[in-house]
């Protein structure tokens, strides 16, 4: 395939990746955040059990390796979502919510010397800062700071980005450490989707009591999220990664503000203010800042 496969292949990947934005907000009226994942990660789960049973590739691959990879699948996919999903749930729009998370691969590239080592080149931490300031103009601008309701609503997208960034710098540990065995991806996957599982049952049937409206409209944004956003857009992510390079795929992410704004202004009528824009522009300066300085090389 050539470089034009690897377009369609990116733009598929930025599509899929960010309906999920406008999923979760479908799925509110008919269940509560923490069920919706329950039922989410319940058929992820179940899906991807039977996937590798049938390929008699499921196994235990020891304490140690189920035990981090149900950490990052806590951070990655619990927190992050359950955050995004009470955010939305708030009101708070999908495109802020978006532009909030994107802060995370920034994040990441600033934080990584801790994980590798390696001092982090000084363009990142003034990129990450400049991003930063870019999320800040339109968070405060639509933030109303004498209701608490409205401030905790606009801080949990920051607990998303906290809680990924934290998962990816434990899973980039992992890569390093070289008595570490290599669990397969859709294996560590799994085990991930498992973990979340676990957590969430619990709130879930306690405090929602599993409570869901189960209309066709529900089954099919659900399906949509199980089959569409965690395996085709996660699956397009690695095949773009083996084509080109993962800093070059983690730069797509910084698509995603804009993309979720015009899907929640189509499916929902969510305006863009002035600020909002404003605020993706200086996130854009932060991230060509970011991205300045490395280097990459394309793969055959």
């Amino acid at each position: 395939m050539g470089w034009k496969a690897t377009w369609v292949l990116a733009v598929g990947f930025i599509l899929f990746w960010n309906s999920g934005f406008i999923g979760a907000e479908y799925t509110l009226p008919y269940a509560d955040p923490f069920t919706v994942l329950f039922w989410r990660y319940l058929g992820l789960t179940l899906l991807l059990g039977g996937f590798l049973m049938i390929r008699r590739r499921l196994r235990w691959p020891g304490m140690g390796a189920v035990l981090i990879s149900f950490i990052i699948g806590i951070l990655s996919h619990g927190v992050w979502l359950g955050c995004v999903f009470f955010s939305l749930q708030l009101g708070v729009p999908a495109g802020i919510v978006a532009l909030v998370v994107a802060l995370q691969p920034m994040a990441t590239g600033a934080l990584s010397g801790s994980v590798t080592g390696e001092p982090t080149p000084w363009y990142r931490w003034v990129g990450l800062l400049i991003g930063f300031a870019g999320v800040a103009v339109a968070v405060l601008a639509r933030t109303d700071l004498e209701r608490a309701d409205s401030v905790l609503a606009y801080a949990l997208p920051f607990v998303s980005a906290l809680a990924i960034t934290i998962a990816s710098l434990i899973d980039r540990k992992r890569e390093l450490e070289v008595t570490t065995e290599r669990v397969p991806i859709d294996i560590s996957l799994f085990y991930q989707s498992l973990g979340t599982v676990l957590v969430v049952a619990l709130p879930a049937l306690f405090l929602e009591n599993l409570s869901t409206r189960w209309t066709p409209v529900f089954i099919g944004v659900m399906l949509w999220l199980i089959l569409a956003v965690s395996l085709v857009a996660y699956s397009l992510m690695w095949v773009l990664v083996a084509r080109v390079d993962a800093t070059r795929v983690a730069s797509l992410f910084y698509l995603g503000p804009p993309v979720t704004m015009i899907m929640a202004w189509i499916a929902f009528g969510d305006r863009v203010l002035v600020t909002d824009l404003i605020g993706l522009l200086i996130v854009a300066a932060g991230v060509l800042l970011t991205q300045s300085g490395v280097k990459t090389t394309r793969r055959s």
